[in-house]
């Protein structure tokens, strides 16, 4: 393998929330480890790989230059995108008039509900919830409507079409939310149901607000599907978001992207994305964009994608033959494990609050499913190294399950 996906990086005191955050925020951060034990990080949605070469090249050559005053973001930038998108995704006729800045996905969120919704207004969501989304339409003054998805005969995570257009009728809602591939759950889309979705949207005139943040990282035998791509309407009415923050582990230099094709929906949410002042790119994150959405960008994905699906492998099965109770759906995308740990709580007679402690006492950081409408859930980033891996599971059957 050409990249560096087992190296055991030291994050300590090095800017990373996913270390040096345990124990400062109670009821968010799990708690420290006991006394014996190190810290494996399995609950931030972050990497624990060394970035692409390419991009602190990028990075460091740009900061060579003594002068970082306001800049236009350049013809190199959108060029990167439109190529990215084209080669990842299959997209066709992207233009750099349809692309849009944003600080974040969630910002980019806001921005385009704030376009065609007013506060107070019900938003369509599935459920289980990324965070992230809860807590920033509830800051804004949104209600949010949530449409489970269930598990199906193969324990594939599904939409329920019926009910989501029985929250859409009986709600009279126009926007959603999507989030493609799903987190937390994993699911990578096909092609039948996003067309099913959005002719759901279609008839009930609802604008939807697509999260594409993880399209890059699908596991091996899966392909993410846009939704813009799966119809002339779809391609209207959807604000679709991205960003190569999670693709690439550069959460910390902020830059995200939206693609608007309609000019109407594209000027209003502009219009919504420039009332802070604030929604402004960073120099630096625009240099490490054009780095990461190179030919060495591709591979290092592609050799990314592999590692990610051996992890999986390794953490499900391992979880499915060890820990007898505890329900895992193998992901189609994302490197999240969403366990379901009811039946496993209910024989043991403890609470998923104290099973969630037992694995932070013995160094392994996953992460309180609650906050994701997962009532006794638990959520693992598996995006570290193998033996890191397989060290948290090792752990978890000698000491917890």
């Amino acid at each position: 393998m050409t990249y560096d996906f087992t190296s055991i990086l030291d994050r300590r005191g090095r800017d990373a929330l996913a270390v040096d955050g345990l124990g400062d925020m109670p009821g968010f951060a799990p708690s420290r480890p006991k006394e014996g034990f190190d810290l494996i990080p399995m609950w931030v949605a972050d990497m624990n790989f060394p970035a692409l070469p390419a991009i602190p090249r990028a990075i460091i050559a740009r900061a060579q230059h003594p002068a970082y005053g306001y800049f236009q973001p350049t013809g190199e930038y959108y060029e990167a995108i439109i190529r990215w998108q084209e080669d990842r995704n299959g997209v066709t006729g992207l233009t750099r008039e349809c692309i849009g800045y944003e600080n974040g996905v969630l910002g980019g969120v806001l921005s385009a509900l704030g376009a065609v919704c007013s506060r107070g207004d019900q938003i369509l969501l599935h459920s289980p919830t990324y965070i992230g989304f809860t807590g920033s339409l509830e800051n804004c003054g949104y209600r949010i409507v949530h449409s489970p998805l269930f598990q199906d005969e193969s324990h594939i995570w599904r939409m329920d079409f019926e009910d989501m257009e029985k929250k859409l009728a009986d709600n009279q809602i126009h926007a959603a939310v999507f989030c493609s591939p799903h987190n937390p759950c994993g699911r990578v889309w096909e092609r039948w149901e996003l067309e099913k979705a959005m002719e759901l949207f279609r008839k009930y005139d609802v604008y939807v607000v697509s999260d594409e943040i993880w399209s890059d990282l699908t596991l091996d035998g899966h392909t993410h599907i846009p939704l813009q791509s799966v119809s002339e309407d779809a391609r209207r009415r959807t604000a679709a978001l991205y960003a190569p923050s999670k693709t690439f582990n550069l959460a910390g230099l902020i830059g995200s992207y939206r693609i608007i094709y309609d000019p109407w929906l594209r000027e209003r949410v502009e219009r919504e994305a420039s009332l802070s002042h604030y929604n402004s790119m960073n120099v630096l994150s625009m240099h490490a964009l054009v780095g990461a959405y190179g030919p060495e960008g591709r591979e290092w994905v592609d050799q990314l994608r592999h590692v990610l699906t051996e992890n999986v492998e390794c953490a499900a099965g391992y979880i499915a033959e060890h820990f007898p109770g505890v329900a895992v759906t193998r992901p189609q995308g994302t490197y999240m494990l969403f366990l379901d740990c009811t039946d496993w709580c209910r024989e043991h007679g403890r609470t998923i609050g104290q099973l969630l402690q037992a694995g932070w006492d013995v160094g392994v950081a996953w992460q309180d499913g609650r906050p994701f409408r997962g009532p006794c859930h638990i959520r693992m980033n598996l995006a570290l190294p193998l033996s890191r891996v397989r060290e948290a599971m090792e752990r978890l059957g000698r000491y917890v399950f």
